[in-house]
């Protein structure tokens, strides 16, 4: 065997399962579909060559493995993935003879419905292909799901959770930093579905589209799969849109496609086509990784070749300098490009790019430009050595083995800029008015050089009047939002300072944990912020710096002079049975809204719950007490009580 070509496949092994994680399970991006799919045939071809296949190639494995703390289950039967083409004469030559079904390959998160009796009973993401997470709550608040339906018996269904375009914008439009806007419709919508807190997922717009019935016991689908779909559709589910297609027809139905997904509002990355004939194609059985009953085929994504002019640094609140690829406008799928992110400077590295470099451009899923080759290859530039904004010195930090290129220069007007916006964002400061583009203005003409300066803009109320693009009302407007500003939350303060680690849902729980007082947390220990179920290493070191720098405590105690604090006041009952116990919940819940719920429930008791099984755990609390997950193992392990909810209904002596 070639070592050469051993070696090869290895590398190509460590590199498409690197760049998956970052993807699905990070929510970044570290190379393009098209060079993911480039090197991931040249895996392919490299393993039938040699017949050297290794045990974690992405070849043989389905998804990446789940690690939120949603519960966990195991599907029936593993989810596998479809084979993929981009040849249209393939997919005319795989139902040769037959009929088959073809419909959108829509680009979110997959689902697994159960329904008994009439009611939604489960929801389960497709997680690995072969555990899942549990996500029933989260599922009852899709825009569009049917929560009853005329269907008595098991029904088991799977479908699409998707984010339209539309809601998509929608959601990017409230959100004034830059940096913080969502990078695309399928991160927003998985991240949405795999909340703690339905009340988030129903705020996101999800919807979701049928796409496969897997069993409904008694109902005479006449073995076709169009049978199938339009029988869900007869039980109020919508289903994705698909056609019946003969071989002859391939080529015409595809091209449909092709022209409806420039207008199309829900995210799609190609298309899936089925037998019609159910039973002919479950006897074709399965590869190890691919069932052979359909196939998925991949846009032939429209290339233009052009030059490079330069790479553009862009810089942002964080202090990150991200690369964008500025070439010579081309045609792309109708519309003009000329501009297309690079991601990160290892994107640049892998693609040796250089000014002057000839490059071929696409359309990632016919929508997002992206670089796809580098014809030229001459070599990769380097980073800029000073900041594109202020011109002070940058350094590059490896994150994941990925790299990126940060100004060191914390008064870089760019990151103050940010910084402003971040600060009056919705979640933060909610200040109406205060645009990124006006910022700039204020900060630009000096009116701006800390956060409490916000606060005395009406120092400057005729000068703000008298510049171009504002006026009375406009100023009027922004002000009295700035007013009504003043009296906010704690939770809001420690977010809209800007904290690196420290999002909207961290800056909450920190709050809570020390019941708001602001002086104690700020002044609190790296051991001690450890000590809080949720926050690790990462959060602890970032909080702890940023109040340890003399210049952000200086302008974080200007700012709580300007502000009056009216936190919700955090009532904390006593129970005996409760009362310094530590409790672990897992599986879903009947009685409470969410486990979220549970543990508001412990903790105003004078409880605590916190996530894993361990010696200082009293508690587990899981409705199938017979369950062999790796909770109630650990906890039979360790002598652990296994409760029901209503035990612990009982226990705690609330009403449900």
């Amino acid at each position: 065997m070639d070592e050469n070509k051993v070696a090869r496949i290895k590398e190509l092994v460590n590199i498409l399962n690197h760049a998956s994680k970052v993807y699905y399970q990070d929510g970044s991006e570290e190379m393009s579909n098209f060079e993911y799919d480039k090197l991931y045939d040249e895996l392919v071809a490299l393993e039938k060559e040699t017949g050297f296949v290794m045990s974690e190639s992405p070849t043989v494995n389905v998804g990446y493995e789940v690690l939120s703390e949603l519960p966990k289950e195991k599907h029936a039967s593993p989810m596998l993935s479809l084979d993929k083409t981009k040849d249209v004469d393939v997919l005319a030559d795989f139902i040769r003879g037959q009929r088959g079904v073809i419909s959108w390959k829509l680009d979110g998160l997959t689902v697994v419905l159960t329904y008994r009796e009439g009611k939604l009973f489960k929801a389960v993401t497709r997680g690995n292909g072969e555990i899942g997470e549990v996500i029933t709550n989260n599922a009852r608040v899709f825009k569009n799901i049917p929560l009853n339906i005329p269907y008595q018996g098991e029904l088991i269904l799977r479908g699409e959770a998707v984010i339209k375009y539309s809601d998509f914008e929608k959601i990017n439009e409230e959100i004034a930093d830059a940096d913080a806007k969502y990078k695309n419709p399928r991160n927003l919508c998985s991240g949405s579905v795999r909340q703690l807190n339905n009340e988030i997922t129903a705020k996101r717009n999800v919807n979701f589209f049928a796409f496969a019935l897997i069993q409904a016991d008694g109902v005479d689908f006449k073995n076709s799969i169009l049978e199938q779909f339009a029988w869900l559709q007869t039980q109020g589910f919508e289903v994705v849109e698909h056609y019946g297609v003969t071989s002859e027809e391939m080529r015409d139905r595809v091209a449909y496609f092709a022209e409806a997904i420039k207008t199309n509002d829900f995210p799609s990355d190609g298309l899936v086509l089925m037998y019609d004939d159910i039973a002919y194609g479950i006897s074709l059985g399965n590869t190890a990784k691919f069932p052979r009953n359909g196939l998925a085929f991949k846009w032939q994504d429209e290339v233009a070749t052009t030059k490079l002019v330069e790479i553009e640094w862009s810089a942002s609140r964080t202090g990150l300098i991200n690369p964008v690829a500025i070439f010579e406008p081309v045609s792309l799928e109708g519309t003009t490009v000329s501009r297309a992110s690079v991601h990160n400077v290892s994107v640049c590295e892998s693609l040796k790019l250089c000014t002057g470099d000839e490059i071929t451009v696409y359309k990632a899923n016919m929508i997002i430009p992206q670089i796809a080759e580098n014809l030229t290859k001459t070599g990769f530039e380097g980073v800029p050595d000073t900041c594109p904004v202020c011109g002070g010195k940058t350094y590059v930090k490896e994150d994941n083995d990925i790299k990126y290129l940060y100004c060191e220069n914390p008064e870089c007007p760019a990151k103050k800029i940010k910084k402003y916006t971040h600060f009056a964002s919705r979640n933060a400061m909610n200040i109406d008015g205060l645009s990124e583009e006006t910022l700039e203005k204020f900060v630009d003409s000096g009116y701006i050089r800390e956060f409490a300066d916000i606060y005395h803009l009406s120092d400057y109320e005729q000068e703000i009047v008298g510049t171009k693009g504002f006026g009375q009302k406009s100023y009027d407007k922004f002000i009295a939002s700035i007013d009504a500003s003043r009296k906010t939350e704690s939770y809001r303060i420690i977010y809209g300072l800007g904290i690196l680690n420290v999002g909207l849902t961290n800056a909450k729980m920190l709050c809570k944990a020390y019941k708001n007082d602001l002086a104690a947390l700020v002044a609190t220990t790296k051991d001690k912020l450890l000590e809080i179920d949720g926050v690790g290493d990462v959060i602890a070191d970032s909080f702890v710096e940023f109040f340890r720098n003399p210049n952000n405590m200086a302008e974080y105690e200007k700012l709580l002079k300007e502000l009056t604090i009216e936190d919700e006041e955090i009532v904390e009952a006593n129970n005996e049975s409760i009362t310094g116990k530590t409790f672990v919940i897992t599986g879903s819940v009947n009685h409470f809204a969410n486990r979220d719920e549970v543990k508001k429930v412990i903790e105003s008791l004078g409880g605590k719950a916190t996530n894993s099984v361990t010696k200082k755990t009293d508690y587990l609390i899981n409705n199938d007490i017979l369950s062999n997950s790796s909770k109630n193992k650990k906890a039979k392990e360790l002598g652990i009580p296994i409760i029901t909810e209503e035990e612990f209904i009982e226990m705690s002596g609330v009403e449900k």
